[in-house]
């Protein structure tokens, strides 16, 4: 079976957005212009395709990231030419949630992509979850256009929104388009590189005319035409010696070094158009076709050896070995488990074995599909370049990868976000309780942003997530699709402790018994450790994870390197039990410096109990704290709101960092503890007539202050403070 469209006519990209500007609505307009259906399916009538859980369609949002694969001729060519297969592009599009709780979507679609159109409501502009977002593309160095949607609204303004990205994301965008009116009066779109305008006539605006410019927008278009050619120019020293020569420049040749510029990240392309009302989305899909990379344009992806720790690289290459990344997992009600992954090299087939070098075991691939939203379309074979699904994996979870047996190569691991917030689950009936586990892990492989944890005291089940939407969705979810009834008790806040200060002790665990004793004795030193950075340079008789760091400092063989371990795993556990609430302790140093040991009677376990007792002691003299999430809270209200809502804000410990206003509403951005944040869209509406909205995402964690921290103490220990 050969390959049926050439790598350079390959395009994977995702549609990325803040909640509500309008994802969903293009891709649904992607799939009927590339002829992937024949109606459109519409948001506010829960029938769009990649909206297809039962809670999207119920809530009218994105949860999961959908998988689509379709085709496009760009609408430049003639209708003759836009049949004909070589004309032709393959799209492997990802449309992602705009929800804040839902952002692992967005962080792990955008690993294995190699462009993204993001998505901008015309009235907003930037939102805090395109900021968020935007991040995740800097990250991922992903090649961007931009789109600002929505300009049939009322309050709607290009200008405006366009200004809030070069203010709030990248001063490197710029236009490439102006629209042709805007709210009842947006028609059509400029064109800045040919100076034409375009009108989308006929059957869901499927006909794209292309016309002259309105004379109104000549003189505008003529000096955004010419901004817009100097950007490109800088980008290519020859070309700017021929512009500033005065020379005429070929459009093609403008084309050619603004893909280059866009695939570089040094220009991010600023469209328009309104997805709902049909205009610009094959602009849009133009746009893919000529400015973001194929999988060939991208650099070659590197990886490790597990065997020699050597980097590896492997390049988008049909005759290399087999390299992927699974990226997502998913259960199917029909098929079972399935594993998305990215194909970065090689070839695989269904009915071969694939070997997983994360876990060193081979499965069988016994199906491979590729996807339309929730149709399953059976391949036998899958390229380098493609994004594919394999049914029935057992073993495989996100971030592991695929490769070749005989030429090994671990890929980076996808890194997701801590969760903030908890809840106790538990079942409603003897039967319910086997079907949770099942669910609950089912789910858990799904989503690296949820966790499930034991409560050691009271034996209950605590789910962690990422927001009160993201558990309420969970639950549901087991609710239908594993047919478990559970009693959930009240959200609570994912606090953590750390220390502030230094602290050394000097612990002896002896215990003399009849027969052998136990003898352990160590001291140890410890003192905050600054924010995790994977780059940092750690000291070579050190090792670090996120959030601790070991130091093994012992010297002349005093404590035997076999216990070493031992004392390592003995602070862990300390620092699982906290000091001062029972939460987890992170951002700690610790350095194992002396100790002793005795020929008989040492053992591990009694080395683990002397250096946990040790860190326990240390930790309460080095001025132990709590530290609690704070959340980016954006508010949108009605001016006369105003006071109301940050002084509200204030009340609850926020920090007010900015008001701006977005037409005729004020939009206040502020950083609010998580606990203080509880029901607050319910509040918002009874405090706006509700008219207000806001979004909230997760920022940092800082120092709780004394009387906040005295109160979490007594409810989690139910001892009063003195």
């Amino acid at each position: 079976m050969e390959r049926d469209y050439p790598l350079e006519r390959v395009r994977n990209f995702g549609i990325v957005a803040h909640v509500d500007a309008g994802k969903t609505t293009t891709s649904e307009r992607v799939l009927f212009y590339t002829g992937s259906q024949h109606k459109i399916g519409e948001v506010h009538e829960g029938d769009t395709t990649t909206d297809w859980m039962e809670q999207e369609k119920e809530r009218g949002i994105t949860i999961t990231a959908a998988a689509i694969t379709c085709f496009w001729a760009p609408s430049y060519k003639t209708d003759a030419e836009r049949l004909k297969k070589e004309e032709k592009y393959r799209f492997n599009v990802i449309d992602t949630p705009g929800h804040i709780d839902f952002t692992v979507e967005v962080k792990r679609s955008l690993r294995v992509l190699d462009g993204a159109v993001v998505v901008f409501d015309g009235v907003a502009g930037v939102e805090p979850q395109s900021e968020t977002n935007w991040r995740y593309a800097e990250e991922a160095s992903v090649p961007r256009i931009c789109f600002i949607n929505k300009l049939d609204r009322t309050g709607a303004s290009f200008e405006r929104s366009y200004k809030t990205i070069l203010d709030r994301l990248s001063k490197k965008a710029v236009r490439l388009q102006l629209p042709i009116g805007e709210e009842d009066n947006h028609e059509g779109i400029v064109d800045l590189l040919k100076m034409k305008a375009y009108y989308f006539e006929g059957n869901m605006g499927s006909n794209v005319v292309e016309k002259d410019i309105p004379e109104n927008l000549l003189a505008d278009a003529t000096k955004f035409r010419a901004e817009l050619v100097e950007r490109i120019v800088e980008d290519d020293a020859d070309l700017m010696n021929a512009y500033l020569e005065g020379k005429d420049i070929d459009i093609s040749v403008l084309k050619e070094t603004l893909r280059k510029a866009v695939i570089g990240n040094r220009i991010f392309p600023v469209m328009a158009g309104s997805a709902l009302k049909n205009k610009g989305v094959q602009l849009v899909l133009d746009a893919v076709v000529d400015l973001l990379p194929s999988p060939l344009d991208i650099p070659p992806i590197v990886g490790t050896d597990p065997n020699s720790g050597e980097e590896v690289v492997r390049h988008a290459s049909d005759s290399e070995p087999f390299s992927a990344l699974a990226f997502k997992l998913q259960a199917d009600p029909f098929v079972g488990q399935l594993t998305f992954f990215r194909v970065y090299s090689g070839t695989i087939e269904s009915g071969s074995y694939i070997y997983n070098s994360t876990t060193g075991n081979k499965e069988r691939l016994g199906r491979i599909v590729r996807l339309q939203a929730d149709k399953r379309e059976e391949v036998k074979k899958v390229f380098a370049g493609e994004i594919a699904a394999a049914v029935g994996l057992k073993e495989a979870k996100t971030s592991h990868t695929f490769c070749d047996e005989n030429s090994p190569i671990i890929l980076d691991q996808i890194k997701f976000p801590e969760p903030v917030i908890s809840l106790r689950i538990e079942p409603k009936t003897k039967a319910d309780q086997e079907k949770m586990g099942i669910a609950l892990k089912r789910l858990s492989d799904e989503d690296p942003t949820f966790r499930i944890e034991s409560d050691a005291e009271t034996a209950e089940t605590v789910i962690k997530g990422m927001g009160e939407l993201h558990l309420e969705i969970i639950v549901d979810r087991m609710k239908r699709e594993f047919g478990v009834e559970a009693n959930v008790g009240k959200p609570q806040v994912a606090y953590k402790e750390t220390i502030l200060g230094e602290a050394e002790v000097d612990n002896k665990y002896v215990k003399q018994t009849g027969g052998k004793g136990q003898y352990g004795h160590v001291r140890i030193k410890i003192k905050p450790l600054p924010q995790y950075d994977p780059e940092e340079k750690v000291p070579k008789n050190a090792h670090r994870e996120p959030g601790f760091e070991f130091i093994d400092a012992i010297k002349g063989g005093v404590i035997p390197q076999e216990f070493i371990p031992a004392v390592e795993k003995g602070v862990k556990e300390a620092m699982e039990r906290g000091i001062l609430a029972g939460y987890k302790m992170v951002d700690i140093s610790v350095e194992l410096n002396f100790g002793s040991y005795h020929d008989v009677d040492s053992s591990e376990i009694a080395y683990k109990i002397a250096a946990s007792q040790a860190f326990q002691e240390a930790a309460r003299k080095a001025k132990p704290v709590i530290l609690e999430p704070v959340m980016k809270v954006e508010v949108v209200v009605p001016e006369k709101f105003m006071g109301d809502i940050t002084g509200n804000l204030s009340g609850k410990r926020g920090q007010i960092e900015a008001m701006e206003d977005r037409g005729d509403l004020k939009d206040i951005r502020a950083q609010v503890p998580l606990s203080e944040m509880f029901g607050y869209v319910t509040n918002l509406r009874s405090m706006t007539e509700g008219r207000g909205s806001s979004t909230m995402e997760f920022d940092h964690y800082a120092v709780v202050p004394q009387n906040v921290a005295t109160t979490i103490i007594e409810q989690r220990t139910g001892v009063k403070a003195a």
